[in-house]
């Protein structure tokens, strides 16, 4: 018989950037675990697609255009996910921007760091505010509960040398998620933050298949493979369910072993 607080049915999982890798993976797992789900994603082709794949778990699967890094879109997306699923227990803020072809610090741009900092850490600013807000309303009423979540990276806690503005970005993720923890737990809401190291995604498919850079990351990841979407969805599961009821405010690092070896 399965373990019974990892069954998610009656749950509603949002995950933004959820059309496509980590965030795809966590979705599918959390659809599987019996959880409705909502995926933000700024492509209607990769939207569909996903939605397609989700809704074969026989979940409710609503899918949504939305830019998190504008204030307005998010606001009438979340209005839009409460209006057709009711309710929000889980949001993964976990839609995000690489920092591109990066070169020296001294020869940052100002638009460059805006346009990694708009996506990866206004916008889950964002995504996290309104969530927030409809779980504290709910647990005023008396349904206490739910989870935020963010995707930040390796690159917050190691040196991101010539990725200052993208290791950031996911700092403060690490850094936001850590202060909701301690903010939200009267209400009944955890929030904590997820560290990937490689990971095989459409963002980094330029990295993994230089086969100099595989080279040189590959022999340290001890277990000497990429990291995939799926290998985030037991996390997801992990982290909205009852089970972790009384586990708040952590840095939860995915990495095969990298950022030890």
């Amino acid at each position: 018989m399965p373990y019974a607080p990892f069954d998610l049915t009656g749950k509603v999982a949002l995950i933004t950037g959820g059309n496509g890798g980590i965030g795809l993976g966590m979705a599918q797992a959390l659809a599987e675990a019996g959880a409705d789900i909502v995926i933000w994603g700024t492509n209607p082709a990769k939207n569909a697609t996903a939605q397609a794949q989700l809704e074969k778990t026989g979940r409710r699967v609503l899918a949504l255009i939305c830019d998190v890094g504008e204030e307005e879109q998010v606001e009438a997306a979340f209005a839009e996910t409460l209006r057709v699923m009711g309710r929000v227990d889980g949001c993964f803020a976990n839609a995000g921007v690489s920092g591109g072809r990066s070169g020296p610090f001294l020869e940052r741009t100002k638009a460059e760091w805006d346009r990694v900092l708009r996506v990866n850490l206004t916008g889950a600013f964002y995504t996290f505010r309104a969530a927030a807000r409809h779980m504290k309303a709910r647990a005023e009423a008396g349904d206490k509960g739910g989870v935020l979540v963010g995707t930040a990276s390796l690159a917050a806690i190691e040196g991101a040398a010539r990725n200052e503005h993208y290791g950031a970005s996911k700092g403060g993720i690490v850094s936001m998620v850590r202060a909701l923890a301690v903010e939200l737990a009267r209400h009944g809401i955890r929030a904590h933050s997820i560290l990937p190291g490689w990971i095989e995604t459409d963002m980094t498919q330029r990295s993994v298949n230089d086969p100099k850079f595989a080279g040189h990351v590959l022999p340290r990841v001890p277990m000497r493979r990429w990291g995939t979407g799926a290998d985030f969805g037991g996390i997801a599961i992990y982290l909205m369910s009852s089970a972790s009821a009384f586990h708040t405010g952590d840095t939860l690092v995915i990495d095969g072993g990298y950022a030890l070896f």
